[in-house]
């Protein structure tokens, strides 16, 4: 009876029934959602092509790039994707995005007019602060117009905008730099992203939630944060996916935001040509491994849906070695080629992990998990990854001179990508168990 009377007494549902009624609908949706998070990530990894002229003009130390890259980044992405979070799981889910987008395309425009450490730190904070808000209410989004079955498929395509946009930042931001210099790569890499923001809130429609699985939920509050996260933590698969994904994004950050500094120094190779190589390899090999591996887990996962965790561990595994041979290179060639393989590896575990976090929690959850699941790969992969790297860069300078990076990331990549592995492994045991006492 509450389920028949609430969709006709609510104006809200009313208006938006039909949104997503044919396959166009939900895949525009889920293209510009995609462009959106492209931009996400444009914005996001645009400073790792552009910190040696910024370090030289800044005076800044690698321990300094680090920290603007990871921790500081970081810390204020997870600390306002909660409240986002709580917002998106009750509020209207496209105003969020297009706000969201707004603010952080102002902040990496600003960037260009930095005059010092402290200011360009608190650009970088506007940035994390903005963008903490696409991948919550985008995920709920998806996961209200895609089915289960196909859940993964579609958040790994959403996903391949982590790729499109390290491949633009790269190629934009490294002839930018070389052309104008990286305060005009700033302005210009960030000014499109206000216009983006328009056609969202004007074009994207809110959809019902519960939709894809013919579930339509009253209107009535969010569960809280706590009651989010107490479910995930007493779900013994979600913490070892969540751990394992954490570890794999230390990794795939601590390589992506150093990979270009390091190509640089060895090699001396310019932001042009590394743009373009780093452009082509993370970015298109990256976005199909990502999207690639979430059509797989989709196809594994009717057999088994343990899949869903054990394909991330056979990714992390197959690229263990590459991270070794990179970071050992003779020549930039033979880096280069060795990056093919972990760039395709290191985000496939996206789609496979957030599909499963959302239906391992209930309709109303999904926002919140995904923003208490980026919590933990945020704070763990982005925040300690590269800087990390940076602290021990700076440690091994005395011993290594202009090798110290690449000391940095062969000490600590590999290890940490070989811990990755067992976490995944660890989640698959009771991840049909879990998946079976899941909330409605």
């Amino acid at each position: 009876m509450a389920q028949s009377s609430t969709p006709q007494s609510n104006p809200v549902i009313t208006s938006t029934s039909t949104a997503y009624a044919t396959q166009s609908q939900k895949y525009y949706a889920l293209v510009l959602l995609t462009i959106v998070y492209s931009f996400n990530f444009i914005d996001r990894q645009l400073l790792s092509i552009l910190q040696e002229g910024i370090k030289a003009d800044l005076g800044l130390s690698d321990g300094q790039l680090g920290l603007l890259t990871g921790f500081s980044f970081a810390l204020f992405y997870v600390l306002a994707g909660i409240p986002i979070a709580k917002w998106a799981d009750s509020g209207n889910r496209r105003n969020i995005i297009s706000i969201a987008l707004f603010v952080w395309s102002f902040m990496t425009a600003i960037s260009g007019f930095v005059q010092n450490y402290f200011q360009l730190l608190l650009a970088r904070i506007g940035v994390g602060v903005g963008e903490a808000g696409c991948s919550p209410p985008s995920h709920s989004i998806i996961s209200d117009i895609f089915p289960r079955e196909a859940r993964a498929g579609a958040i790994g395509f959403y996903s391949t905008g982590v790729n499109i946009g390290i491949l633009f930042g790269f190629l934009l931001g490294g002839w930018l730099n070389e052309v104008f210099g990286w305060r005009t790569a700033f302005l210009v890499v960030g000014a499109p992203g206000i216009i983006l923001a328009i056609v969202v809130r004007l074009t994207l429609k809110e959809p019902i939630r519960g939709l894809s699985e013919n579930k339509v939920t009253a209107q009535e509050a969010a569960p809280s944060f706590k009651q989010t996260l107490k479910l995930l933590l007493s779900r013994s698969s979600f913490v070892h996916l969540a751990i394992g994904s954490a570890l794999t994004a230390f990794v795939s950050y601590g390589f992506v935001n150093w990979a270009a500094s390091f190509m640089i120094r060895s090699y001396g190779i310019s932001t042009t040509e590394l743009g373009a190589w780093l452009a082509l390899i993370i970015g298109v090999g990256g976005a199909v491994g990502v999207f690639g591996g979430g059509v797989l887990a989709d196809n594994l996962a009717k057999k088994d849906p343990r899949w869903y965790a054990w394909l991330p561990a056979v990714a992390a595994f197959i690229g263990l070695p590459f991270l070794v041979l990179f970071c050992l290179a003779d020549d930039k060639h033979m880096a280069l080629s060795s990056l093919v393989i972990p760039a395709m590896m290191g985000n496939l575990f996206l789609g496979c992990v957030v599909a499963t976090t959302h239906s391992l929690v209930g309709l109303k959850m999904r926002a919140m998990s995904s923003a208490i699941f980026f919590l933990i790969i945020n704070i763990i992969g982005l925040g300690l990854g590269p800087s990390s790297i940076g602290l021990l860069s700076d440690f091994l300078a005395p011993t290594y001179s202009s090798d110290s990076l690449r000391y940095a990331m062969l000490y600590i990549l590999p290890i940490v990508s070989f811990w990755s592995v067992f976490h995944f492994i660890y989640g698959a045991r009771s991840l049909k168990e879990d998946l079976e006492n899941a909330p409605e």
